[in-house]
């Protein structure tokens, strides 16, 4: 092999590192709920300026029609989804009543709040009574109407769905909606999604269905995953799982075509005592993951290549929430403004104004530092590893595919040692990124003294270090201390 050949793996590699790298760290866009259930939240005025201006938060949903919050996001160009309480759902499935409605509400507003959806009620087949049912596709219909003959036909009318309208989800191919509510409310429902061309909104929440023996899938944290036989699909995260049996239900009434938008999902960072699942790190590890899979476009595995509009919960802490601690600990900030822990979706600071935002500490490293497998750990702990990191983890796993320059040595613990390293590499070097669930370890001891060295040529040989080779294991790292 001549050394032209030798020296393009070198440059196609370096290019799709710091194409990761990029992909990785790159500030994050994603919709979030507006709760204001606080007796010590800043005024509405602050926070649009606050999303607006230091934030990358692109869209906002609320739990009502609060015209103070309406007020606040005028000018702003963000789009602002608003809520019509459950009770006057009977009332708006009248036509008059709701071009009253829209006149009133909307009207006044608007262009200067650019109102995206308008949600007719909330997760009102769970929740609402036989009224409230039986009239809120008619109420959805009527709002509708109202708003294209008021010309706001950019304004969509949708209605958020808890998952309980699900029959079951596991596995997705089995799922379908609850057998009552098919027929006369999700059909018709789906049959005004498809016309008006408005999304069906699912609030899938991981968190909700959590249990010990399920927390790494919960968590998109390296798990064997789920396999669908009907399918041949392998769900490694409950997030897909849950999305899937949504479009599998869906596709059943025959309305597979029709828009997915998440109205809900989030983690709580606390909790009372003993719920040891509800911290910080992993509210940041599902969120920051949930992120990523709303503008990454990769979809899921019966949906790919779909990119689903998302609404994280929730913006703020929340102290007025009734029920356990876990309900008053799912925002991404506090009510200082400062993060409760960061997803990648703070801009750079700006000279005054909106507010002290205190990232999640971070620990900066110095020096060479590399990510291992632990000796002790299995090889389906590591394959675990691979399966994780390759699909939600956001890892270019292309180099240990066969033909790939770092498929040899063909065996888990190198492929493994590759994926990990890349994984902590590309995230910056914190030591929680080494985890993987007990199996990974940060050491300080170059790694090329320990694992083979290879040439370009793919054949396995131990050479000294300043000749011509190409260390896999040290792909990811680089960048940072080998090819500057």
């Amino acid at each position: 092999m001549d050394t032209s050949t030798k020296k393009t793996p070198h440059l196609t590699l370096l290019i799709s590192a710091l194409l990761l790298l990029l992909h990785i760290t790159a500030v994050t866009s994603i919709g979030v709920n507006y709760g204001a259930m606080g007796d010590n939240l800043p005024p509405p005025l602050q926070v649009a300026q606050f999303i607006k201006t230091r934030t990358t938060i692109d869209r906002v949903k609320i739990f009502d029609m609060n015209p103070d919050i309406i007020r606040a996001f005028a000018g702003t160009n963000i789009p602002l989804s608003v809520t019509i309480p459950n009770g006057l759902i009977p009332v708006l499935s009248n036509l008059t009543a709701a071009r009253q409605w829209v006149g009133s509400n909307i009207g006044p507003f608007y262009p200067s709040t650019r109102f995206e959806y308008i949600l007719v009620g909330s997760e009102v087949l769970h929740w609402g009574d036989a009224a409230m049912v039986n009239n809120l596709v008619p109420a959805m219909r009527s709002i509708h109407n109202a708003l294209v003959k008021s010309n706001f036909t950019a304004i969509k009318v949708t209605t958020p769905h808890s998952l309980g309208i699900l029959n079951s989800s596991r596995p997705p191919s089995s799922a379908s909606f609850q057998f009552g509510w098919q027929k006369y409310f999700l059909t018709p429902m789906l049959e005004f999604h498809r016309e008006a061309k408005s999304p069906f909104m699912v609030n899938p929440y991981p968190y909700f269905a959590w249990n010990p023996k399920d927390n790494n899938f919960a968590l998109f944290k390296p798990n064997p995953g789920l396999f669908d036989p009907a399918t041949g699909k392998n769900y490694t995260d409950a997030y897909d799982l849950l999305l899937d049996a949504v479009h599998v239900s869906m596709k059943k009434l025959g309305f597979g075509d029709v828009e997915i938008a998440v109205g809900e999902t989030g983690w709580p960072s606390a909790g009372d005592p003993g719920m040891w699942w509800c911290t910080v790190e992993n509210a940041r590890w599902h969120n920051l993951n949930v992120a990523r899979k709303a503008g990454s476009g990769v979809g899921t595995p019966l949906m790919p290549g779909r990119k689903f509009q998302t609404f994280v919960f929730s913006l703020f802490n929340e102290n007025q929430k009734p029920g356990a601690a876990d309900e008053r600990n799912f925002g991404l900030f506090r009510p200082d403004f400062s993060a409760v822990y960061d997803i990648g979706i703070m801009r750079q600071s700006q000279p005054g104004g909106g507010g002290t935002v205190a990232p999640a500490p971070v620990t900066p490293t110095s020096g060479k530092q590399w990510c291992v497998p632990k000796s002790g750990a299995s090889e389906a702990s590591l394959q675990a590893n691979i399966n994780w990191a390759c699909t939600d983890g956001g890892v270019d796993c292309s180099a240990i595919k066969a033909g790939g320059s770092c498929f040899n040595p063909n065996t888990v613990k190198s492929h493994a040692a590759y994926i990990m390293n890349a994984y902590y590499q590309a995230k910056g070097h914190q030591d929680y990124n080494c985890d993987f669930s007990g199996t990974g370890s940060v050491t300080t001891s170059d790694p090329r003294l320990v694992y083979p060295a290879f040439s370009l040529s793919r054949s396995p040989v131990r050479r000294p270090l300043e000749q011509d080779v190409y260390i896999c294991y040290s792909l990811n790292i680089a960048i940072d201390f080998e090819m500057v």
